[in-house]
Order: C-alpha cells, then sequence, then structure tokens
C-alpha cells in the first residue's frame, strides 16, 4: 500500500501554489437532471433500464418533457427554480420537487466527494460552455472545494444528462454530449499534472484519444491513474480498446459494478465478478469490484478482501454510489489504509450518497458518513470549513 502526503483543501486560495493531490480528467462539464419516476415513464425511454446511454439533443430534450409532464401533468406548466441553493432544484407550483440539478459526471462525482468529503486537495481537468449550466457546473465545483484552474471554457454548450431514479433507487442515465464543449488531447500540458500525484479517469470510447494522452503524461509525471469501467453497454460495445487501456500496464488502480465485470469476460467460461477481478488484478495493482447490496472485493498483490455493505443505509438514489466509493476507497490510499479499511470507507461512502437524490452527499448525510466510519474504527477527516 502507498501512502501520500494528507493535504486538506476546502478553498482556493492557493491553487497558483499547491498542486491538487488528486486530478480527475473529466473532457466534458456536464449538468444532472435528477428526477424520480415510476416505471409507465421509463417505459418511454428508449434502451436498457438502468444503464447510460448516449443520447442527441432532441431526444435529451423530449425525455425532460415527458419528465414534466409525468410529474405535472402538463409540459407547459411552470416549474420554480429555487436558485439560491448550489444545487438548484426544479419545483412544481404545490412545492413538490420534480427534478434536482447539480454538477454531475462521474468524474465530478469523485473529486467532489473527495474534496468536500474527505479534505483531499482535488482538481479537475475539463472544459465547460460559455452558457448557464456552464456557470452550474462552476458553481458547484467551486463551493465544494475543487481546484478549477485546470478547467477551461469554451464557445459552445455545456454537456447535460438525464438520470431516471425509479421507486428501488435504481437509475437510469441518457447523457447528451454529442454537442457539448470538452477538453482535446491537444489541450493538455504538463503543468496540468505536475505536482499531482493521482489522476483519475472513466473509460468511454468518445474520449479515448483524450484519455490516452493524460495518462502518458500523467505517467511521465509520475501520477498513479485509476480508471472506472463507465457502464455495461460501454464495456459491451467497445471492448478492444477497454482491453488495450488495461493491457497497458499504465492503470494502477481500476473500478469495476459487478455488471460491468461480468460484460468484461462476456463469452467466456465462469464470467463472475471473481474472475473478473482476478483478470483486472493481472494488469493492476488494485482492482476493486462492487457488487452493490452485497459489498465488494478486492485485490491487491496477493491479498484478496471481501467487505459488506453497510446495512444501515437505504437507497433512494444509487446515482454516484460508484463514484463515492471510489472517493472513500482513494482517501484510504492517500492515507495509507489497508487494503480492507479502504474498501470498508468507500463502503461508508457509497453509502451516504444513496440516501438522497443526486450524486453530491448533503451536509446530514456527510455527518452519517463519519458516524459509520468512527463506529469502524477508521481515521475520520478533519475537515476545517
Amino acid at each position: 500500500m502507498v501512502a501520500e502526503p494528507f493535504l486538506n483543501n476546502n478553498n482556493n486560495n492557493n491553487e497558483a501554489t499547491a498542486p491538487p493531490l488528486v486530478l480527475g480528467l473529466q473532457p466534458a462539464a456536464l449538468i444532472d437532471y435528477v428526477a424520480r419516476v415510476d416505471w409507465s415513464l421509463l417505459d418511454q425511454v428508449p434502451g436498457d433500464r438502468g444503464g447510460s446511454l448516449p443520447v442527441a439533443i432532441d431526444e435529451l430534450e423530449l425525455i425532460l418533457s415527458r419528465v414534466k409532464t409525468h410529474v405535472n401533468g402538463s409540459p407547459n406548466e411552470q416549474l420554480v427554480i429555487k436558485s439560491d441553493v448550489k444545487p438548484h432544484f426544479q419545483m412544481s407550483p404545490d412545492g413538490q420537487l420534480v427534478m434536482k440539478m447539480l454538477a454531475g459526471g462521474s468524474i465530478a462525482n469523485t473529486v467532489r466527494g473527495l474534496s468536500a468529503g474527505f479534505g483531499v486537495s482535488c482538481g479537475i481537468i475539463g472544459a465547460y460552455g460559455d452558457n448557464e449550466q456552464g456557470q452550474l457546473f462552476v458553481s458547484n465545483m467551486s463551493s465544494n472545494g475543487v481546484n478549477l484552474s485546470r478547467l477551461r471554457m469554451k464557445n459552445g454548450p455545456t454537456g447535460q444528462c438525464v438520470c431516471l431514479v425509479d421507486d428501488l433507487g435504481n437509475r437510469t442515465m441518457r447523457p447528451c454530449l454529442s454537442n457539448a464543449v470538452k477538453v482535446q488531447a491537444d489541450d493538455l500540458t504538463r503543468d496540468d499534472f505536475k505536482g499531482s500525484k493521482w489522476l483519475l479517469l472513466r473509460y468511454g470510447i468518445f474520449n479515448v484519444e483524450v484519455i490516452q494522452a493524460a495518462i502518458k503524461i500523467a505517467k511521465q509525471e509520475g501520477l498513479f491513474v485509476s480508471m472506472d469501467l463507465a457502464s455495461f453497454e460501454m464495456v459491451r460495445n467497445f471492448k478492444k480498446p477497454l482491453l488495450e487501456l488495461l493491457e497497458s500496464g499504465d492503470i494502477d488502480l481500476c473500478f469495476a459494478n459487478e455488471d460491468e465485470a461480468t460484460e468484461l469476460l462476456r463469452g467466456e467460461q465462469n464470467a463472475n465478478p471473481e474472475v473478473a477481478l482476478e483478470f483486472l488484478a493481472k494488469h493492476c495493482q488494485w482492482a476493486v469490484v462492487t457488487l452493490g447490496p452485497n459489498g465488494c472485493i478486492a485485490k491487491h498483490g496477493k491479498e484478496i478482501v471481501q467487505v459488506p455493505a453497510i446495512g444501515e443505509s437505504k437507497a433512494i438514489d444509487a446515482t454516484g454510489a460508484g463514484d463515492l466509493f471510489a472517493s472513500g476507497f482513494i482517501y484510504g490510499l492517500v492515507k495509507g489504509l489497508s487494503l480492507e479499511e479502504c474498501c470498508k470507507v468507500g463502503s461508508c461512502s457509497g453509502g451516504s450518497v444513496i440516501r438522497s437524490l443526486g450524486g453530491e452527499v448533503t451536509p446530514e448525510n456527510l455527518q452519517w458518513m463519519y458516524k459509520q466510519m468512527q463506529t469502524k474504527g477508521l481515521p475520520v477527516p478533519d475537515i476545517r470549513k
């Protein structure tokens, strides 16, 4: 286990002099529209439930219109936007929560959780559009202490994603990034990475070129690289480039959920999470497969651990569960904790975000997380707001 210096950064006053310990690469800034719906609306959305499937802007706007109709009975009924809080909320005239709008994307969720919940200095590399959604992304991330000096503003729209949450807390995601501004491979410089210790990535076929460029520079600067497998659809449809990244030996830490892990070895005998863990561990120093309510399994070197989920956490919305698990696990690595302890912190962190709508942990659920960590004898971060 590699222990790195622990830095606390809940403001951006020293951005110029202190590089973030952890960098997240999210080429396109993203705004999540998170709404709780029932299956009658999900039946109108193309694609598999529970996954993430890219859509065009007209499809995204149609889904948003259907969400408003689903709740209000009319897509033209006026919604009240409460913008005095971060994130923003859309309420129906009778005070019913229709939709929650906040900075989204797997990497944004993870670095925000690391910064706000664990006091680890974090930055994000990416681009946002010169529009209202871009400003919301900036406001939400900066208010959570994330270093934005590597986030570029470009002319054009900001990415958007509809997250539909069913009665069981499962989420179906439809991102729209086709016309969104994003960081390109030739935008990256060594100065973006210099002085940092970790680079966090999410696999995506549309970002393979910038991912490869970022990994190359990160390795030149001596950073560890962590990669999340994104979704079972992404693994299924674009497996060859993913395997090339894994087999390069440049990925130090890999996160996969149960569906992604199984999909990775689909077609092979005994394709299950345990076999997938062994496969990932052949190519990465740390391999982690999350198993939802059954916890997680992880391997580092010859050590294998299995850690149960937090039983006291009721799932309101699974959005961000894996992302916040990663926050807790990486906090454990930064603190030099054992593999089992890293998994336990990840379990506490992932359990905290599913207790409310959206991929951001509320202040109340942060306190719940700290209590869970304390009960389990884990080091609780000293956050100085």
